[in-house]
């Protein structure tokens, strides 16, 4: 049987080699402004979001974390985490595509795009302990992820755009359709289905439930040793024959993307839509204020 090895891939590989030079020059932690990095004596980074009130992605917080990732691919893996109790992420900032500039929707939408690039195409194992809700946005990043583990039983996960008048790109639905089949994603997302820990263990969602977030790192990390063992030549190629169609892809029509997502969000009937929504979330929070 002929292995064939695409030109992306070996570019990858190249890469590779080069940062395995300056692996473990240092084990330090790395205080950005809403990311925690810290190298494990392990030899990974792990990686913990730290912008209260719920890890929502704004376009200074993803670019903190695109660096983070890029900076931890000098090591030999990563674990993506939070550091809140309850919220693992909650998807993309509403308040960065409602009224805003389109300069500013572009800058917005560029930076999502190159932090999945950097996650989805990372050159190390990559493995998420999901410690609390992950819709939308952070349903992605953990779908970007190699593996993972998710605590139970109270917290959801899913893509639910659709509930909020916003439609997925076909590269978080390329991402969905690559972890759970085409039919469930199908219905996912026409429903915006936010699925409970047991639930996506059941369509493999998750690779693995957790009772507490201490159990979730420790599965996660054994995991994550598990795929640092392998050699890393053959991983990352064969993790690449899976997902450089999409990443090929979106590297090739970024600006077009760009100007799909640019011109769906300028739609009155959508900013009308996210208006509602974020009327709906005031509201809640003086409720429970009072």
């Amino acid at each position: 049987m002929a292995l064939t090895i695409s030109r992306t891939a070996l570019q990858c590989l190249n890469l590779g080699r080069q940062s395995a030079q300056c692996r473990f020059l240092s084990l330090s932690a790395t205080r950005h402004q809403n990311v925690d990095s810290t190298v494990d004596p392990k030899g990974y980074t792990l990686i913990s979001m730290n912008k209260g009130p719920a890890n929502s992605l704004s376009q200074p917080f993803l670019a903190e974390l695109k660096e983070a990732i890029e900076e931890a691919e000098k090591t030999k893996g990563i674990l993506l985490t939070s550091s809140l109790p309850t919220i693992f992420s909650a998807g993309l900032e509403i308040t960065e595509m409602y009224n805003a500039k389109e300069e500013s929707l572009r800058e917005f939408w560029s930076t999502l795009q190159d932090t999945y690039l950097a996650l989805y195409g990372c050159k190390v194992p990559t493995v998420a302990a999901i410690n609390g809700h992950s819709p939308a946005g952070g349903c992605l990043l953990a779908m970007l992820c190699d593996y993972r583990v998710m605590v139970g039983p109270k917290f959801t996960i899913g893509l639910n755009e659709t509930k909020l008048g916003i439609i997925a790109p076909w590269w978080f639905k390329n991402a969905m359709s690559q972890t759970i089949g085409i039919r469930q994603t199908e219905m996912a997302l026409m429903l915006g289905t936010l699925f409970s820990t047991d639930q996506a263990l059941s369509i493999g969602l998750i690779d693995k439930s957790a009772a507490n977030k201490e159990e979730a790192m420790e599965e996660a990390e054994k995991m994550l040793i598990q795929l640092m063992n392998i050699p890393s030549q053959a991983r990352h190629l064969t993790k690449m024959m899976m997902r450089e169609e999409s990443i090929n892809r979106l590297r090739a029509t970024k600006e077009d993307d760009i100007d799909v997502f640019t011109g769906f969000l300028t739609r009155p009937e959508v900013q009308a839509g996210m208006g509602m929504y974020l009327e709906a979330l005031k509201n809640r929070k003086k409720k429970k204020a009072n």
